[in-house]
C-alpha cells in the first residue's frame, strides 16, 4: 500500500510558533472570557503612533498614487528617509539605492538570511536570542550554531567564544543591540571587537538595530558599521519604525545591504510581496522626518518602568535579573526558584514556571525556552505603569509561596 501523502512540507512543518506571540494570544484571550490577565508577553509599545504621523497616513489615504503598484523595494522617498535618518543616528553615509523597504522587521530578517545563506552554512546566534531568528536560519537552509551569554556575563558574549564556535561553514553571525530579550547593550569598544573579529574572518554580520533608540544610563549604541567601517560590504543592517514610534501594526522595516545582496533580496520580494502598503511606507517617511520628541517622551516613560520592575523582581529570592540598559524587556534568572513547589506543583524548567504563573497568578510572561536555555523569563515593560506594578505584585505574592 502506498504511503500517504505528506500534506504539509517538511520545512514549514518543522517551523516553531513565535512563543511570544503565543503567549500575547493566550494572555488576550483569557482577558477576553472575562479574566484579568495581566500580560507581559508581546514586545510592543503600548503608546499609540504619533499624531503627526496618522495626520500623514490619512493625508496619504486621499492621495490616488498611493492606491497603485509602486516599486518593490521601497518608494524612493523613504528610501532617502532612511538613507537621512541612517547618518543622523547612526553616523555613516549609505546609498539609498542600498536600501529594501520590507513588511515589518521581520521580512528583513528572513530576506536578510535567505539572501546569503546556503544549505550547510552555519550562523552564529549568540544566546539568548529572540524566537525568530533560528526559525528564519532553517528556512534558508542554515544551522544556528548557539553562543551562550548567561546572568553573569550580563547576557554578552565575548569575542572568544565567538572563536570557539567558528568553524570552516561559518558564513554570518547575528548581532543584535540593545537585544531583545536581554535588555543588554553590548558598548562600543566590544562592538568593535566583534565587528573586527568578523571583518578578520570573512564572516557575514546581520546586525538588528530595531531598538537603537532605546537605551538608559550609560548605554549607548554603537552602529557595528560605524565601528569598523570596513565590515560594511559584509554587513545587512536590520531596521524599522515599529518599536521607535509605536507603529508595529503599520508594517514597515527595512534591510540595508551592499549592492548584491539588495538585488537579490529585491528580486526575491519582487516575488514574494511586491511593495510595502503605500500608506503605511508615507507614514514612516513623516516619522522618520518628523524628529525624535515623541520617541524622547516613550523612552523615559520606558525608563521608569524599568526601574520599577527590576526594583520589584529583585525582591522575589530565587531571581537574578542584570539591570537592561537597552529596549523594553527585563530577563531574569529563576535559577534559584527551579526544583522548588508551587501551590502542589513542581517546578522543572522555566516554562512550568511560566505556566503555573499564567494559571495562578493570571500574569502572562515568555519562558527561556523561546529565546534559548531554560531557566529565565523575559518580561516586557511596554505596558502601562499600574498594570505592571500589579502583575509584579502578584508574582511576588505567589513565588514567595515556593518552598
Amino acid at each position: 500500500m502506498t504511503a500517504p501523502a505528506r500534506r504539509v512540507s517538511a520545512r514549514l512543518g518543522a517551523i516553531a510558533p513565535s512563543a511570544t506571540l503565543a503567549v500575547d494570544a493566550k494572555a488576550k484571550a483569557l482577558k477576553a472570557a472575562g479574566r484579568p490577565v495581566i500580560g507581559f508577553g508581546a514586545g510592543e509599545p503600548d503608546f499609540p503612533t504619533p499624531d503627526f504621523v496618522v495626520e500623514a497616513a490619512i493625508e496619504a489615504a486621499r492621495d490616488p498614487r498611493n492606491h497603485r503598484y509602486t516599486p518593490a523595494a521601497g518608494l524612493p522617498d523613504l528610501k532617502q528617509a532612511i538613507a537621512a535618518k541612517t547618518l543622523r543616528d547612526s553616523g555613516y553615509e549609505i546609498d539609498p539605492a542600498h536600501v529594501i523597504v520590507t513588511n515589518g522587521g521581520k521580512q528583513a530578517v528572513f530576506q536578510a538570511f535567505a539572501s546569503i545563506i546556503d544549505p550547510g552554512d552555519e550562523v552564529v546566534l549568540p544566546a539568548p536570542y529572540w524566537t525568530t531568528y533560528p526559525e528564519a536560519i532553517s528556512l534558508a537552509g542554515g544551522t544556528h550554531v548557539e553562543v551562550f551569554a548567561g546572568a553573569d556575563q550580563g547576557y554578552l558574549v565575548s569575542v572568544e567564544q565567538l572563536e570557539r564556535a567558528r568553524t570552516d561553514k561559518t558564513k554570518a553571525l547575528l548581532f543584535c543591540s540593545p537585544s531583545n530579550p536581554t535588555g543588554a547593550v553590548y558598548s562600543p569598544e566590544q562592538t568593535k571587537a566583534i565587528g573586527e573579529w568578523a571583518l578578520e574572518h570573512g564572516i557575514w554580520v546581520i546586525t538588528d538595530e530595531i531598538y537603537e533608540h532605546l537605551t538608559y544610563d550609560d548605554a549607548t549604541f554603537s552602529p557595528i558599521v560605524r565601528a569598523v567601517p570596513d565590515l560594511a560590504d559584509q554587513a545587512i543592517v536590520i531596521n524599522g519604525v515599529a518599536k521607535t514610534y509605536a507603529m508595529t501594526g503599520w508594517r514597515v522595516g527595512w534591510m540595508i545591504a551592499p549592492a548584491d545582496v539588495t538585488k537579490a533580496a529585491a528580486n526575491f520580494q519582487s516575488h514574494l510581496t511586491s511593495n510595502v502598503a503605500n500608506v503605511s511606507q508615507r507614514a514612516a517617511i513623516a516619522a522618520l522626518e518628523g524628529g525624535l520628541d515623541d520617541v524622547h517622551a516613550m523612552r523615559a516613560a520606558f525608563d521608569r518602568r524599568r526601574k520599577t520592575m527590576v526594583s520589584m523582581l529583585s525582591e522575589i529570592d530565587g531571581i537574578t535579573i542584570p539591570t537592561p540598559t537597552g529596549a523594553f524587556y527585563a530577563y531574569p534568572s529563576v535559577s534559584g526558584v527551579l526544583g522548588l513547589t508551587l501551590r502542589g506543583r513542581r517546578i522543572t524548567s522555566s516554562a512550568d514556571l511560566a505556566a503555573i504563573i499564567l494559571d495562578e497568578a493570571e500574569v502572562a510572561v515568555v519562558p527561556g525556552e523561546a529565546f534559548g536555555p531554560s531557566g529565565y523569563l523575559r518580561l516586557s515593560y511596554a505596558l502601562g505603569d499600574d498594570d505592571l506594578e500589579e502583575g509584579v505584585t502578584r508574582m511576588q505574592k505567589l513565588l514567595g509561596e515556593a518552598k
